[in-house]
């Protein structure tokens, strides 16, 4: 509403982390209601992280809340580490943050449609949250120039692809350009030119695609992958953690790798180069005509509160 300014409560979350300063960091205003999207996308610029979430009621009854997610740039239909950071959010704030055990299941409301969450709280741990992906990675088949991709990232065209990996367009919502690099030596080294990756980028849904670059393997001795986001589309230089990433890389992991029938536990890390280390579990369950299911998961941990004037 303009002309008129109130107080409203916010937390900030780190996501797909159980420490604080790492991980990915989530802005949470939980009275998001009457805000116009002019008022919310000048919040998300002024506060510059990642993603902001605006909670609002629910438009039905049964679920927990609508969210409206907004980058620095542009509002998104679906986030990975909104969902995730908000749906322990609202349980820590439902249920307070010293009970002893919680497990529960809410639906949250998202441009894209209902996102089922089911939420974990013990006493003395950090809360976890996961979801079901609400709409499965597909990919679109685009012309990709490898050459203006790799001077993008400052690699060699070489470097891109590993094994039956090759650049590919997917989305699960949000459309990304899944680059491969050849090993993580070639990932930790890329720098990213936005100029340049503005003549290399495919548009897909009616956006620039943002850049998933990613290598097999990692830092970590649990991660199955390693990845960076580039995102100039959304305002991003550089993200932490991308959930939407991981829910279209999805369907390249499956694709790529011929995946056999069963369950597929992935750990994805990112952030790593930026000091924020963020680890991301994807969950794959795949029958004979595919993806039947898949969930991404996570941990946050709650490093501020306070109020907005506006």
């Amino acid at each position: 509403m303009r002309g008129c300014s109130l107080l409203r409560r916010y937390r900030i979350y780190d996501v797909f982390t159980d420490r604080k300063l790492a991980g990915n960091p989530l802005a949470v205003v939980l009275d998001g209601d009457e805000l116009d999207p002019e008022m919310m996308q000048a919040v998300a610029r002024e506060l510059n992280l990642s993603e902001t979430v605006f909670v609002q009621k629910a438009e039905n009854a049964a679920h927990a809340a609508r969210l409206r997610i907004f980058t620095p740039a542009k509002e998104l239909p679906f986030a990975g580490h909104p969902t995730v950071g908000t749906a322990v959010a609202l349980a820590e704030l439902e249920h307070g943050e010293d009970l002893d055990e919680l497990d529960l299941v809410c639906m949250l409301e998202e441009a894209i449609g209902p996102v089922r969450c089911a939420v974990r709280l013990r006493r003395g741990e950090v809360g976890f949250a996961e979801f079901d992906l609400p709409r499965k990675p597909v990919q679109t088949e685009l012309h990709l120039d490898r050459q203006r991709i790799a001077d993008a990232l400052s690699v060699k065209v070489g470097d891109i692809g590993f094994e039956n990996h090759v650049a590919s367009v997917w989305s699960a919502g949000v459309p990304f350009l899944m680059i491969p690099l050849r090993n993580l030596a070639a990932v930790q080294g890329l720098q990213f030119d936005p100029t340049l990756w503005e003549q290399a980028a495919p548009f897909a849904e009616g956006s620039l695609a943002s850049a998933y670059v990613y290598c097999r393997g990692g830092v970590h001795h649990q991660a199955k992958f390693h990845a960076r986001m580039f995102s100039p589309e959304m305002g991003i230089a550089e993200d932490p953690a991308t959930g939407a990433a991981v829910a279209a890389l999805s369907g390249a992991i499956h694709h790529f790798d011929a995946l056999p029938e069963g369950h597929h536990p992935i750990m994805i890390e990112q952030g790593v180069e930026m000091g924020r280390p963020s680890y991301i579990h994807l969950h794959l369950d795949v029958r004979e005509d595919g993806i039947s299911r898949a969930r991404i998961g996570g941990q946050a941990i709650k490093i501020a509160e306070g109020m907005l004037d506006i």
